[in-house]
């Protein structure tokens, strides 16, 4: 919890030089759109934070983007297939690819590495020939559905919601120990920044992705935090032969969280989609994968497996995306840099990683 508070203050200081050098920055425009893209790029990004926890890594997130990104509309409107019949078929593929990559590395001892990367170019070769590489879109229909993307909630009422689950985790917080720890001052801070925001502007739309955000952003919690199985996940992802011999069933564990990972990054899949209501399978979802891991590494996912909070996640997504808007506000001439500045990003990640680890291992002995 200590690397997620790290996390947070940078990324409240990110915040405050970001408006200090533009002043569309906290505009409500810019705002909502900002937490548009924490909510698309968030979902992915704790998706693959359980495969992270368990010493994985899945590459293939950006093409399983493309792969229904792209397949929703071609099934809509070239196959003419019905919403419900549509979503079944393409979340049932994810789910299939997720589960072979799962069984790929678990039962036949590949390397998640090269596992994921053949993935990687064989999802989007297959949509690139499906689609024979015409851009897709769902035109002026099904504005039912899109909704899912382009809806709007008004802030007081989500933040009724969430603080009522934060007052929840507070209280189950409290029953386990009674000093003030990290968490207990995160879930504090957390509790009054959604009472303030509520009160001072309960007008401002919450976009719809954002939203599921934080439903998909408590369930991860509350599996990874407080239930067995997500114990499990953690002390796999310390040592899995330890796991195995305490009779943990670390292969189905491992087949799980590739199966989450892939059925989250379908969602987002379907949600990037509706959300431009145009997609192009030879770009779509490029490069997206580097966004998700990024995020996770830099809310405190070690890449050697056992650690992670979806929290920190959460954390490290919108640092990506209010570095990514910084770029655009402050540097315009200097967009094309993006790509450098994740590296950047992932190689500090991993390098603290590092630092925190020896560390550790140096005050333990």
């Amino acid at each position: 919890m200590k690397k997620t508070l790290g996390i947070f203050l940078v990324f409240i200081f990110i915040c405050i030089i970001t408006s200090m050098l533009s002043n569309v920055f906290l505009r409500p425009g810019n705002i909502e759109n900002l937490i548009m893209r924490i909510g698309l790029y968030g979902i992915m990004a704790i998706g693959v934070s359980f495969v992270i926890i368990t010493g994985g890594i899945d590459l293939s997130l950006g093409s399983m983007v493309c792969l229904t990104g792209c397949g929703l509309p071609w099934l809509l409107v070239r196959a003419g297939w019905s919403p419900a019949a549509s979503l079944a078929a393409l979340f049932l593929i994810v789910l299939g690819l997720g589960l072979t990559h799962g069984l790929m590395i678990t039962k036949w001892r590949l390397q998640p590495f090269i596992v994921t990367l053949c993935g990687l170019l064989i999802y989007r070769g297959v949509m690139r020939g499906i689609a024979a590489d015409q851009s897709l879109g769902f035109g002026n229909q099904y504005d039912q559905l899109r909704w899912l993307a382009t809806g709007k909630v008004q802030l007081i009422q989500v933040a009724v919601v969430v603080a009522v689950g934060l007052i929840g985790w507070l209280l189950m917080i409290l029953r386990k120990s009674r000093k003030l720890d990290v968490t207990l001052a995160l879930v504090l801070g957390g509790l009054a920044l959604c009472l303030v925001f509520a009160f001072a502007c309960p007008q401002f739309p919450l976009p719809m992705p954002f939203v599921l955000l934080l439903i998909i952003a408590f369930l991860a919690s509350l599996f990874l935090r407080h239930s067995v199985w997500g114990q499990h996940l953690l002390a796999l992802g310390n040592n899995e032969e330890a796991a195995r011999y305490s009779g943990i069933r670390t292969h189905r564990l491992i087949i799980a969280a590739y199966v989450i990972c892939a059925l989250l990054a379908g969602l987002a899949g379907v949600l990037f989609s509706m959300d431009v209501n145009s997609s192009q399978p030879s770009d779509f979802g490029n490069f997206y994968e580097l966004y998700a891991i990024a995020a996770a590494v830099l809310g405190g996912c070690s890449l050697r497996g056992g650690q992670g909070a979806v929290l920190g996640v959460l954390i490290g997504t919108a640092l990506m995306q209010v570095l990514r808007n910084m770029i655009v506000l402050v540097f315009p001439a200097h967009q094309n840099m993006e790509f450098a500045v994740i590296g950047l990003v992932i190689l500090l990640g991993v390098i603290g990683d590092e630092i925190f680890k020896r560390a550790f291992a140096k005050k333990i002995s």
